[in-house]
């Protein structure tokens, strides 16, 4: 009989391929998957029992700004705690590596952290950091196309790049995804990126095209009013520049745009005909960013989720303190910024409709750091597997973690990862599929999700019990 470190038994493995679960067991050894079903050859330094819960991949979040947390809260409990092993950082076009500025510091940089946390001008050193002081999770990056502005245009953001600009913008994404990142990420409607014409994003995307397994992730130009336009130029830019594209948070923001993602589908599911093309989603009628007036006008409701001027008003609604100070909109969003909101501003059938395409994925887009943080940060992926799957029946838990796993772990690029697999990493994940929910609220959002018994993260525990458990064994992970 053969030793191992680890035995998960009796579980219903669910093995993030998207078929259906089987009753078996799973063993570990040396951070690796050594057998799955039977394991009777094998006996473990510790068993854990599965008794019928449901053993999965590890979750993948593809759409994250955990670039600054890994750094400054190495345990992730807020992404331990719902069964998440692997982010990936970098998106929306800022990252905190590469960079470098000598004052230029936009919107929505403030998101991740002070300008003076900024401090990494290469990928490699981004990553000895994070090495020297290993989060509970893996780590991918994407190279944003804000930071790379910041670092090629300086103050002069409002304006097209010239050739000398993007020449700069293409050596400093070539090193980057020289030194392992895995791709180039753009914020085309925020204030850094605004004036970046269609060619500038084209002639950086080609760049990827030396690296196979790079993509080109996008908060697109628009998810209002233009938001068709908008996934035709990301599909355009895609197919110009040869490379898998990824829309970000798909969504089809304010009331006029309800229903349109019946439009926006169709333009996707077309071009993968010819192209590569995918994206993510959130559960959540809500989103979260930068206060920006332009995001206001698009909402019903607003929240505030920080302040640093004001930090009185975090978790307050943003009309009421217009009306507190008797002053306009845009004074107050002045008044309040640097700030961040919370935006109610989606249609829950377009989110049903998008979370269900087949070809989508899950991305929390949570924002870590903030005092009053929108719930998705904690709750994404046990409100997929308890809303979704378990009370509205949208689709099967088997379909759910696949949208979290494997499709996730094949899109970015992510090698031995999202299945649960002989000689695959043990990144794994032991849950209630009866119980499984988030407990987050908008007004009290940070509370780990219910159900999730067990994370296993490179072979050792790191949650258990409705606790951390101590092994903080993520990696940085690179094509």
């Amino acid at each position: 009989m053969e030793r191992c470190d680890l035995i998960v038994s009796n579980a219903v493995i669910v093995d993030g391929s998207g078929s259906e679960g089987r009753l078996g067991s799973v063993a570990v050894d040396g951070g690796k998957i050594v057998a799955v079903g039977d394991v009777s050859g094998w006996s473990a330094e510790e068993t854990i029992a599965g008794d019928g819960l449901v053993l999965a991949p590890g979750f993948i979040d593809v759409h994250t700004h955990d670039d600054m947390a890994v750094l400054k809260t190495p345990d992730m409990t807020f992404k331990v705690s719902q069964g998440v092993t692997t982010v990936v950082a970098g998106n929306c076009g800022i990252s905190v590596a590469p960079f470098t500025t000598e004052g230029s510091f936009p919107p929505p940089f403030p998101l991740l952290g002070e300008a003076q946390e900024f401090r990494f001008p290469t990928v490699a050193a981004y990553q000895e950091a994070l090495e020297s002081n290993r989060p509970a999770v893996n780590l991918a990056l994407l190279t944003g196309h804000s930071s790379l502005r910041v670092i090629a245009m300086g103050e002069k953001l409002d304006q097209a790049a010239d050739s000398a600009q993007i020449a700069k913008m293409k050596e400093v994404l070539h090193l980057a995804l020289k030194q392992g990142c895995i791709g180039f990420s753009t914020g085309l409607g925020y204030p850094p990126a605004m004036r970046a014409p269609e060619a500038e994003i084209i002639a950086l995307a080609d760049v990827l095209r030396e690296f196979p397994a790079a993509v080109y992730a996008t908060h697109m130009r628009d998810e209002g009013d233009h938001v068709v336009a908008a996934v035709e130029e990301t599909l355009r830019t895609g197919r110009k520049a040869g490379v898998p594209v990824v829309i970000s948070h798909h969504k089809c923001a304010g009331r006029s745009n309800y229903g349109r993602s019946g439009e926006t589908l169709k333009l996707i599911e077309a071009a993968r005909a010819t192209q590569k093309a995918g994206l993510d989603v959130y559960p959540y009628t809500a989103s979260s960013t930068v206060l920006l007036p332009e995001y206001v006008r698009e909402s019903d409701d607003v929240l505030i989720t920080f302040s640093d001027p004001h930090p009185e008003h975090n978790g307050r609604r943003l009309e009421d303190v217009v009306a507190e100070w008797g002053c306009s909109l845009n004074e107050a969003i002045e008044r309040l910024y640097p700030a961040g909101a919370i935006y109610f501003q989606m249609d829950e059938e377009d989110l049903k409709r998008i979370l269900s395409y087949p070809p989508s994925m899950v991305g929390s887009d949570g924002l870590p750091g903030q005092p009053r943080p929108h719930p998705r940060l904690w709750g994404t992926f046990p409100r997929v597997l308890g809303r979704y799957v378990r009370q509205l029946k949208l689709f099967s838990l088997a379909t759910a973690i696949h949208k979290m796993t494997g499709l996730s772990a094949e899109t970015f690029g992510l090698k031995d990862r999202g299945f649960v697999r002989e000689g695959y990493v043990a990144d794994l994940v032991l849950f209630d599929p009866d119980t499984v929910e988030d407990a987050g609220t908008f007004e009290d959002p940070e509370q780990p999700s219910h159900g999730i018994s067990t994370v296993i993260i490179d072979g050792a525990v790191a949650w258990q019990g409705g606790a951390a458990a101590g092994a903080r064994r993520g990696q940085f992970l690179t094509h």
